[in-house]
């Protein structure tokens, strides 16, 4: 069941509805923010919109950056598995 929970990004609220409980909710606004103030404190842009699409677009490279990584990851565990399987098949 959703439910509402206040908070609060770049000094705005903003009522969000969600599934997620109320603390994860309010660690992902933390998160925002924090990326949104790391954005805002290092740019000259004052224009909110700018602000939050630069930091819109750092979490999508992070999210992006640690998406290919797990999946290579995955390959290569993918990869070490099949190589064991065909060991084994060759000394059974």
């Amino acid at each position: 069941m959703k439910k509402q929970v206040e908070i609060k990004v770049l000094g705005q609220k903003f009522m969000i509805r969600s599934e997620s409980d109320e603390e994860y909710v309010n660690q992902v606004a933390a998160f925002v923010d924090k990326k949104v103030n790391e954005i805002l404190n290092n740019s000259k842009s004052v224009a909110s919109l700018n602000v939050v699409i630069l930091a819109a677009m750092n979490i999508a490279d992070e999210f992006m950056k640690y998406k290919m990584e797990k999946e290579k990851k995955i390959t290569h565990v993918e990869k070490k598995i099949k190589d064991m399987i065909e060991l084994i098949d060759l000394q059974a």
